[in-house]
């Protein structure tokens, strides 16, 4: 009698143990999930990252793009315009992959301009007047910079002191090193809430949106 109750004790502990057990490894997957998924959401959007639109939009459209990018010239007013008819579904965050020649140089002014409150202006800008510091897919900084002073209140002083500060160095690397985990190989690249544009086109990535809306 007493050899039965040790057996029955043995397996209700047994039985507890494995209930526990099960229960912390879950808990433990769970949370290693969670913190996967906060990783994996850095990848698409970094806290310094510019984003326009509101933060709770249905829709976070990411673009991995280069100011030297005849593409991202031609996508970059269709794309403006969406979301502006989205009525504030769809917000964009913008990320850098200068892939081209002295692209970099590109970079850090329009981030020396994001440092005066110029971003989407010097953007545009930069746009619409490619051809002119562009020469065969590389990028001549010396005339993008005579061009600058045209965008209109930016304080080209202050965007000279910028272009020695490190920190837009560093935002290129990790967004570099993000596009390289996430594949992007081109430019311009789109993903629609963490889903990538599997066959490139302006038609596919309006859909893609759409079918997100």
């Amino acid at each position: 009698m007493q050899n039965k109750k040790v057996v029955l004790i043995s397996i209700v502990v047994l039985i507890a143990i494995f209930v526990g057990g099960g229960y912390f490894y879950k808990n433990s997957q769970s949370e290693k999930m969670v913190t996967m998924s906060k990783e994996q959401a850095l990848l698409f959007q970094r806290p310094y990252s510019l984003v326009v639109g509101k933060k709770e939009a249905k829709v976070q459209l990411v673009e991995f793009f280069d100011p030297a990018c005849g593409t991202c010239a031609q996508f970059h007013p269709l794309v403006k315009e969406k979301i502006k008819k989205s009525n504030g579904n769809i917000k964009i965050v913008y990320r850098y992959a200068p892939f081209h020649k002295n692209s970099n140089y590109a970079v850090k002014m329009l981030e020396g301009a994001r440092a005066q409150g110029l971003f989407m202006e010097t953007l545009d800008f930069m746009f619409s007047t490619q051809k002119y510091w562009v020469e065969h897919h590389v990028v001549n900084p010396q005339k993008l910079w005579r061009m600058l002073p045209k965008v209109e209140g930016l304080d080209m002083e202050k965007l000279g002191k910028f272009m020695n500060d490190p920190k837009a160095d560093e935002i290129i690397k990790q967004d570099l090193a993000d596009a390289e985990k996430l594949k992007v190989t081109q430019t311009p690249e789109y993903f629609v809430n963490g889903k990538p544009l599997a066959t490139f086109g302006l038609k596919n990535l309006m859909d893609l949106i759409d079918s997100a809306l």
